[in-house]
């Protein structure tokens, strides 16, 4: 990226300018390293979103962005439905709620690694990976429909996963709002064999060493040591969200012109927040955040199945589970006043700093857990939400800490 185009507001922070039709700024964030070497499509996708109906404050890139479908996948953007915000499909992306979770093991690296290929083994055995995989669990009609309405609460009420899990996931395990009746019945086909699934691409259960820490007293609330074992699971709402992305990207970008929006990319297909199709997307979008968080609490549980045969005295209590595409209503202070906003992450994680409300009481002082995970010969990441973040980019970050290799 050519950085004369861009205006530098910090050693991190970098603003494109408003020209043409953008509503708003464009800020993105990484240091001059990172900023130089991203594809110049995350600049022109970036001002693209920025020109979008009720756009709030600024269109966001995190540090990891890139070239996406629509938004750069690493963009953020809240857009308030008292304005004529839009809620839009690529924004969320299409693998609904694909995001990371946590789980402590109270065991040393030292203690996998003296079982580490029959551990190995044991999980690759257990827990169904690849493309087109399946599982086990068959859902019917009616069993679909409680999933989608339950999320993770719904998984621990048939006995996959515990209750004390669901204070350690975002909206606690069950997103509200969700509607089944608003997923198509392919939608619905797709999933109804892969629950407890890890799928494909660069999803991934892995066992990992706490390798450094970087800030003693955030790693000690966090229960985090210096050559602890734990177990970090990546993966989303499989076939059922990329359905609904797919019939609703197709949707929006056909009724555009009814509803006298102006795309400036086709891949931006959207719909006003306060209209028949947005309602309908928003809950088709909310159900298949609840086939994620319900899939990740089932492979929670076959993951603790698999230790308790192998290594019995582990114990796997979940240090956090965060989404990183999504839109959520939050409320964030804009322009001196609190307003509900609609706030699309694509590749960017929730990230809150200490004291919010919606962050369990044994996490609030720290602040969120926000789970960066490796992938392609990368390590992963632990950090934490900080009250700064709010004000730079609506408690965002990061979702990945990038590749080394390529998925070949």
């Amino acid at each position: 990226m050519n950085l004369d185009e861009l205006i530098r507001r910090g050693p991190c922070e970098w603003e494109v300018p408003m020209t043409g039709d953008m509503r708003v700024p464009a800020i993105l964030f990484g240091s001059e390293a990172l900023i130089a070497e991203m594809d110049d499509k995350v600049l022109e996708q970036s001002s693209n979103v920025a020109k979008l109906p009720g756009i709030v404050r600024a269109s966001f890139a995190m540090p990891d962005a890139h070239w996406g479908y629509g938004f750069p996948i690493g963009g953020v953007a809240a857009f308030d439905p008292e304005r004529g915000g839009v809620v839009s499909a690529g924004g969320v992306g299409f693998d609904v709620s694909c995001g990371v979770r946590c789980m402590h093991t109270g065991l040393r690296a030292e203690d996998i690694l003296a079982v580490q290929k029959t551990l190995a083994e044991a999980l690759f055995a257990r827990i169904p990976a690849g493309v087109g995989s399946t599982g086990t669990i068959r859902l019917d009609a009616a069993q679909m429909d409680a999933m989608l309405a339950g999320g993770a609460k719904w998984a621990v009420e048939h006995g996959w996963g515990m209750p004390e899990d669901l204070e350690r996931i975002e909206e606690r395990g069950c997103m509200s709002g969700a509607k089944p009746e608003m997923v198509s019945p392919l939608a619905k086909k797709r999933q109804r064999d892969e629950m407890g699934t890890l799928g494909s691409g660069n999803h991934y259960l892995e066992v990992q060493r706490v390798a450094e820490v970087y800030d003693e007293a955030i790693a000690a609330a966090f229960g985090l040591h210096v050559g602890d074992a734990v177990v970090t699971i990546h993966c989303g709402s499989r076939g059922l969200g990329h359905q609904i992305g797919t019939e609703f990207l197709r949707r929006m970008a056909t009724s555009a012109k009814e509803y006298g929006i102006v795309l400036p990319d086709r891949e931006l297909a959207c719909a006003p927040i306060r209209s028949e199709l947005g309602e309908t997307y928003l809950g088709a979008m909310r159900s298949a955040i609840n086939c994620a968080l319900a899939n990740r609490e089932i492979l929670t549980h076959l993951t603790r199945e698999v230790f308790a045969d192998i290594l019995p005295a582990a114990r796997l209590p979940l240090l956090y589970d965060v989404s990183h595409n999504t839109c959520k209503v939050e409320t964030h202070r804009v322009d001196g006043r609190e307003r509900a906003l609609f706030v699309h992450r694509k590749g960017a994680t929730r990230a809150l700093g200490p004291g919010h409300p919606d962050l369990p009481e044994s996490l609030r002082r720290a602040g969120q857990p926000v789970l960066i995970g490796g992938s392609m010969g990368t390590g992963s990441y632990v950090l934490a939400g900080t009250e700064r973040s709010e004000s730079l980019a609506f408690s965002s970050a990061c979702h990945g800490a990038g590749r080394a290799m390529s998925r070949h």
